[in-house]
Parts: structure tokens; sequence; C-alpha cells
């Protein structure tokens, strides 16, 4: 059985937001987990801080479906399909990783080629599964965290919403 990780993250009302993806994660995928809740600065655009965390579950279903049942999640937090890329969101779900799957197709490249570069993904990923083998870099989530520049990109824990 494949296991996902996906990173959430919002910057309108994220700690609203976010608890709801939280409960809504936690409905439709029983046994997931999430990493500590952290705020960087927007990328890519202008705006406000974002909340980022990682959520893992294991899971039969099919990688099409699991972004259906993300896509929902998004449009109960506000999100609407065709918002702009570089924009604020009040949600962000993305596929990190599904297993071992390796695809690069129109809407869907995983494991998802970001994932190095971000380190509200890659951090947050680390705390959660730093054993985890990334399936084409060949090196564990931790040590690729560790060769990270994260003075370059500063993450900062907040208290998550779920756990006051």
């Amino acid at each position: 059985m494949p296991h996902v990780y996906v990173a959430a993250g919002s910057n309108v009302e994220p700690e609203r937001h976010l608890a709801t993806a939280v409960r809504e994660l936690e409905r439709e995928f029983p046994g997931v987990r999430f990493s500590p809740w952290y705020r960087n600065t927007a990328v890519g655009f202008e705006g406000a801080d974002f909340i980022n965390f990682v959520a893992g579950f294991p899971t039969r279903l099919a990688v099409g479906e699991v972004l259906a049942r993300l896509h929902a999640i998004e449009a109960l937090c506000g999100r609407p399909r065709e918002a702009p890329r570089w924009a604020p969101r009040s949600m962000d779900l993305d596929v990190l990783l599904y297993g071992d799957l390796v695809c690069q197709e129109p809407h869907l490249n995983l494991p998802r080629p970001d994932l190095l570069k971000r380190a509200f993904m890659l951090g947050p990923l680390a705390v959660l599964a730093p054993d985890l083998v990334h399936p084409t870099e060949r090196q564990t989530i931790a040590a690729l965290w560790r060769s990270f520049d994260r003075a370059a990109h500063p993450l900062v824990e907040v208290p998550s919403a779920t756990a006051r």
C-alpha cells in the first residue's frame, strides 16, 4: 500500500483553513499523521506569510482519486480550481510523493519537482518521515534536508490550531 505525502499551505486566514484541512484529511485518510506547522514568506509573489505543514498517510486509492479528494478539501476551504498559481491561497494541497511512483504527466509530476527546492515542503517532510528515501535522489529526506540551504529559506515553527 503506497504512502502518500501532501504539502498543505495557506496565507488567507491560514489557521482556520489549515484546521479545516486537518479535519478533512483525518476524515478522508484514516491514519494520517502531521508535521509541525511552519510560517514562511510567500514564494513567487508579494503577499502575506504562509503557514504550511506536511501530512502523510497510507492509502489503497489510486493517485487520481487522492487528487480528487484533495481538490474537494481545497474547495471546502474556498479555493477555486482556476485560481492563479502565484497568488494568495486559502488552501493549497500538493502531492509530494505517492509511494515510489515516478511520473511526468500534464497535471501530475511525481515526485513533486519543487520538493527539493522549497523549505516549506522538505523541512516538514524531514520531521514527519526522516528515513524515507526519495525515489529519484536515492537519499533519505533527512539527508536532503541537512544539505538544504536553510538560511536562505527560513521556517518558523508555529503552534497548530489543532494543538491548542
